[in-house]
């Protein structure tokens, strides 16, 4: 799986004859808001405090005594037109030809353009000072759907230790792989299809009344709005 070399991005491999395009499924009707997706990526990235590279969103719904808890595991959506790309001034970030949008550190000038430029908030700032002075400090980091394991043959650190494989990985365009009958089996959606992102994180909802709940997590700040919207209008780009 060879790294792309320099360029703005891939162009979109989704259904392209003969390409890979890694995507995954998360099957809302298995999570358990164990939260062991996330801790595992804490530890197999060192992710300082305060930040996530996987986060789960978590909202009790119902009236006590009948009430329940729903999850919604939340990380980069690779999308296939990914905005991030096309707003970073110094090609930092980046789409390889496999799908996974990924960060060059050393070009990382920290400006956050990218940051604001993401629909999904999957994006964070590491600080000056880490604990591991050989990690990257002051860059945006971000979901890599864990490329270093994947190019070796294993799963992301989420998908390898989900208990109740609710976070499902590999290869959409083949018809064979696990993922690609899930979603041809399934009712899926993907998180703000509006924004024409392409985002390849397939949700299997419960059901409708879960759904519409679920969706109902992603309602963002007013601060966060008010910074995209800026973006807009200063860059032209589109989301």
């Amino acid at each position: 799986m060879p790294e792309r070399s320099f360029g703005l991005q891939a162009p979109p491999s989704l259904g392209a004859p003969g390409k890979k395009r890694y995507a995954m499924v998360v099957d809302l009707r298995r999570c358990i808001g164990c939260m062991a997706c996330v801790l595992a990526d804490k530890a197999e990235f060192e992710v300082p405090l305060g930040v996530w590279r996987t986060w789960v969103s978590v909202r009790t719904v119902g009236q006590y005594p009948h009430v329940k808890k729903h999850f919604l595991p939340r990380l980069c959506n690779h999308c296939d037109d990914p905005p991030c790309v096309r707003s970073c001034p110094v090609q930092a970030t980046y789409k390889h030809e496999e799908g996974f949008v990924l960060q060059r550190y050393e070009r990382c000038i920290g400006c956050r353009a990218c940051m604001v430029a993401c629909p999904f908030n999957a994006r964070h700032f590491l600080p000056k000072k880490r604990s591991n002075p050989n990690l990257p400090t002051n860059v945006v980091d971000k979901c890599t759907f864990c490329f270093h394991r994947v190019s070796q043959g294993f799963a992301p650190a989420c998908a390898q230790t989900c208990v109740g494989r609710a976070r499902i990985f590999g290869d959409i365009n083949d018809p064979n792989s696990e993922v690609a009958k899930l979603v041809a089996a399934n009712s899926t959606i993907v998180l703000k299809p509006e924004m024409g992102t392409k985002p390849q994180i397939y949700y299997i909802m419960p059901n409708q009344k879960s759904m519409s709940q679920e969706v109902g997590l992603l309602e963002e700040p007013a601060d966060v709005k008010e910074d995209r919207k800026a973006h807009r209008e200063h860059f032209g780009l589109y989301f």
